[in-house]
Order: structure tokens, then C-alpha cells, then sequence
């Protein structure tokens, strides 16, 4: 028999307040069962607070009474019906007031979000891996990692021959196969730090995985569950992926100076490009992490407009803007500035270079296929070029599903008005 009054679905948490936030009144944080964080102004967790304590029997009346003796304003049980029909339901929180269940509610879609992707490793798996690594984030352990680091970098950078390094690895394709393999390994230690980061602050990692971001192939490792951690905990977790990457790089250094092999020298460059991509605020990357984090804002790109309305069109603000502390929007602001052109420009550079692109990238397959039985060793030449051509073909597929739902969107605008001007 259907129940007949409202209550919280199986598997709900409900989190708290959302620490160090950049909003006036600090929005409040519950967990659905598929592992989506919703924000809740503090009225609505109020009544989601209460149906989670309150016994059956009267719960929305009850609810009623609870909210009037903590806000001390009056509420009704319509009221609670009113927030919980409107507001919670639909966000698949709780079911309706009459208890029927809400319809599935999907995850949210943000804007320039990792959509792509497949799960590899599960949660449990994840948390045991990062258990191994989580003693790295000592304090004393992150200084003296760091102070090496910049040693090894000055040490490097002042006495190395990268070029000839770069140049005599890309002759050799044994030698390009293992430095491919050592940057796909250096991806997965950078993630692995993510998560590692995120239970040493004490919240729980999900799953690991992989997928194209944008135009580039990619790894990610869920720590949604680092909302519930203060902004020091969070910018940890952003953090820990690149810190990873520095010690892999020290890893990479103690064996070069041991051997001198010059793949471990390109190898420890194409590192640093993975860290100096990592640290670009202006896709979802780790530095675009950092920000809203430091902010206190987790999705900035939906500040797009609000803010590019109030700078560039001299309009008032409007209510999400109003909601905001002052020196979060002034940062927001700031990013949004140097946001908007710079992916302008990454987007017409990709445009008008793409016929060039293909270009050459079919001339590059074609070179390795014909190249890649020639070498001295015929197996090893093989997989490094698969391995090359796959590296140049993601980036157009990446670059094809991106277009792929604005045309999509366009195309459905243009068939909606063609419709309407259709004779009868």
C-alpha cells in the first residue's frame, strides 16, 4: 500500500552546512543516493532535517510545528506540502506529500562538464589505493617533498639538454612507446593523489576512471564527496594531483641521474605539460577547481552571464550575483573577464587550424603505418605507432563531440521556426 505522507528517499544524506562558502547565507548540503551533493538554502534542509527525524504518522503537520518553533515564524502544513511538491521532490530528495514517489531525476549536466567518460576502477577499490598513498600529505612530508622538487628543478633546467634528449627519443620507437607509457602512468599517480588528498582530509573517494574531456583523452577520479571538508581540505584535494606529479618527477629524476637515459628527460617534460594543463583555470581542469573552491562557489561558469551583464552591459545584479560575499564575485568576476576571450581564442585557433589538423594528421598515419614494419623491432614499432595515431585521432573525436550538441541545439532552433512558418 502507497504511503500517504511525504518522506526522504532510501539512501539520503544529508551532509550540513557547506563550509567557507562564498555565499552571504552559506547554503546547506544533502546527498542523493547516485552520489549527486545538492545545495539547499537553509529553510528547505530545515524540513528535509525534520522528516528524516520525525516518527510516521502526521509527518507534515508535524514538520509544520518543528519549523515554526525553530524559525519562529508560522507554517501550516500546506506550507510544508508547497516545499515539499515544489522544491524537494522534483530535486529527488524526498517523495511527494502524498507519498508517491518522485519521477528519476537525472544528474546535473554543468556546462564544459566531463561527460565522456567510463568508470574503471570502482569506490571500494579506490579507497584502499588511496588508504596506500593518504600518509603522503603529512605536513612535514609535503615541505621537504616540495623543497626537493625545486632543487631538482633548478638543477635540471640549468644543466640538462632537453632538446637533445627530445630529439633522441623520437627517433627510437621503443623509446617513444615507454615514454607514452610513463606519462599514462604519471596520469594515473596524478589521480591517484586526488584521491588520497580526499581521505586524508577525512572524506571518501569514488571511482576512478577515463574518458575524452573536451579534445583530449583523460583520467578523473569522483571527490565530490571533498564538499563536505572546510576550503583548506577542498584545495588539498584539487592540489594533491600535481603535488603527485612533483613526486613523480623526483621519482623520474633519482632514476635519471642514476642511469642517464634520455627517455626519462622527455619523459619528466611531458609531465610538466601535464601539470601546467592541470593548473589552467579556464576549463575543468585543477586549477579551475581551485578557484571555486577558494571562492566557495562550486559551478563558476554558471556566473557567465550574471557577470558579464553587470561588467560589460553596466546592468544591475541580478539575484545570483546579490547572493554572493563581495570578494568571492570580485574574484569570479576577475576569471570571467580573462575567461570569455581566452576560449574564444582556443576555439577559433582549433577552427580555423582544423583543415590543417586533419591534414596532417593523415599524413602522419599514413607515415607510421608504412614506417612502423621498418624498424629494428617490428613488434615494438607497431604498438608505438597504434599508440601515436590513437594520441592523434582523440583529439578530433574529442573535438567532433564537442560541436556535436550546439549543432544539435541549432538544428533543432532552425526546424522549430522552419516549422512555424510552415503553410497549414
Amino acid at each position: 500500500m502507497a504511503l500517504s505522507e511525504p518522506a526522504l528517499l532510501a539512501g539520503m544524506e544529508l551532509v550540513g552546512e557547506f563550509e567557507d562558502s562564498g555565499y552571504r547565507e552559506p547554503p546547506h548540503l544533502v546527498c542523493r543516493p547516485d552520489g549527486q551533493v545538492v545545495r539547499l538554502p537553509a529553510l528547505l534542509y530545515q524540513v528535509v532535517r525534520a522528516l528524516s527525524a520525525l516518527p510516521t504518522g502526521q509527518r507534515t503537520a508535524a514538520v509544520a510545528e518543528e519549523l515554526s518553533r525553530e524559525t519562529g515564524r508560522q507554517f501550516t502544513a500546506d506550507h510544508v506540502a508547497f516545499l515539499i511538491d515544489k522544491k524537494l521532490a522534483p530535486l529527488g530528495i524526498t517523495t511527494y506529500s502524498d507519498g508517491s514517489p518522485p519521477p528519476p531525476t537525472p544528474k546535473s549536466d554543468p556546462f564544459l562538464s566531463f561527460r565522456y567518460r567510463v568508470a574503471v576502477l570502482p569506490e571500494q577499490v579506490t579507497w584502499f589505493l588511496s588508504g596506500l598513498f593518504a600518509w603522503l600529505f603529512r605536513p612535514l612530508l609535503v615541505v621537504g617533498a616540495l623543497a626537493a622538487f625545486v632543487a631538482g628543478e633548478v638543477w635540471l633546467w640549468s644543466t640538462q639538454d632537453t632538446g637533445a634528449a627530445l630529439r633522441t627519443v623520437l627517433s627510437s620507437p621503443a623509446g617513444v612507446l615507454l615514454v607514452v607509457l610513463l606519462a599514462i602512468a604519471s596520469c594515473v599517480f596524478h589521480e591517484m593523489g586526488h584521491g588520497a588528498a580526499c581521505r586524508y582530509g577525512g572524506a571518501r573517494p569514488g571511482a576512478m576512471g577515463c574518458g575524452i574531456y573536451v579534445v583530449w583523452p583523460a583520467f578523473y577520479t569522483d571527490i565530490t564527496n571533498s564538499y563536505r571538508l572546510g576550503r583548506a581540505g577542498r584545495i588539498r584535494a584539487d592540489l594533491g594531483g600535481v603535488y603527485f606529479n612533483a613526486l613523480f618527477v623526483l621519482g623520474l629524476l633519482a632514476l635519471y641521474a642514476a642511469t642517464g637515459s634520455p627517455l626519462l628527460l622527455v619523459a619528466i617534460l611531458s609531465v610538466h605539460l601535464e601539470m601546467f594543463q592541470q593548473l589552467i583555470p579556464t576549463l575543468r581542469f585543477d586549477g579551475y577547481y581551485i578557484v571555486a573552491d577558494l571562492t566557495g562557489i562550486p559551478d563558476l561558469f554558471k556566473y557567465i552571464a550574471p557577470i558579464l551583464k553587470r561588467v560589460v552591459l553596466r546592468r544591475p545584479q541580478d539575484e545570483r550575483l546579490r547572493a554572493l560575499k563581495r570578494w568571492p564575485q570580485t574574484v569570479v568576476a576577475v576569471w570571467v573577464v580573462f575567461l570569455v576571450p581566452a576560449l574564444v581564442l582556443q576555439l577559433g585557433v582549433v577552427l580555423m587550424n582544423m583543415p590543417r589538423l586533419l591534414e596532417t594528421d593523415w599524413r602522419v598515419v599514413n607515415s607510421l603505418v608504412a614506417n612502423a614494419g621498418t624498424s629494428g623491432n617490428q613488434i615494438l614499432g607497431m604498438v608505438a605507432a597504434c599508440l601515436q595515431i590513437l594520441l592523434l585521432t582523440l583529439p578530433v573525436v574529442g573535438l567532433a563531440l564537442l560541436l556535436a550538441r550546439p549543432v544539435r541545439s541549432l538544428g533543432r532552433v532552425v526546424r522549430r521556426r522552419v516549422s512555424r512558418r510552415a503553410p497549414v
